[in-house]
């Protein structure tokens, strides 16, 4: 089967599974670096299929940028994970994505930013996410967001 002739379905099927999987490696409190090397892997393939998803959607884009930043920032990458925490937030705000998804690509760039020894960025950054996680109407979300924003304020 070629890439053609893989169907919408079965793009969405590995999209999912590849991003659960990047998160697996994600939620472990220590990685070698093949489970590393392993995760950004993942992260990319998720986000490739994604993009072959007829219907996917610009916060399918936002999600997948986010990880792919997050994923970096995990594995001391800075910059790249500055370049998808800046593409996260170009799709968010082009698309008006709802908040939650906004304030993650301003938490992104704020994670990339203390990897890079930008610490006004990052504190420009948090604070831009703290005011999108105001926004936020779900109370699960919010809380997700701003206990995420925690775990960088401690590394200003």
């Amino acid at each position: 089967m070629t890439v053609k002739e893989t169907s919408t379905f079965t793009h969405k099927q590995l999209a999912v599974k590849y991003f659960n999987a990047t998160w697996d490696i994600l939620d472990l409190s220590e990685r070698t670096k093949e489970e590393e090397e392993k995760m950004v892997h993942l992260a990319h393939s998720s986000f490739w299929h994604w993009t072959q998803v007829e219907d996917h959607t610009p916060k399918n884009l936002s999600i997948g940028y986010w990880q792919l930043s997050r994923v970096y920032a995990t594995v001391g990458n800075g910059e790249r994970a500055q370049y998808y925490a800046e593409r996260c937030l170009d799709v968010s705000l082009e698309n008006k994505i709802e908040p939650f998804y906004v304030g993650y690509a301003y938490e992104a760039l704020g994670r990339a930013n203390v990897l890079l020894d930008q610490r006004d960025l990052a504190i420009e950054h948090s604070k831009n996410a703290q005011e999108y996680a105001e926004q936020v109407q779900n109370e699960n979300e919010k809380s997700m967001l701003l206990n995420d924003l925690k775990t960088i304020e401690s590394k200003k």
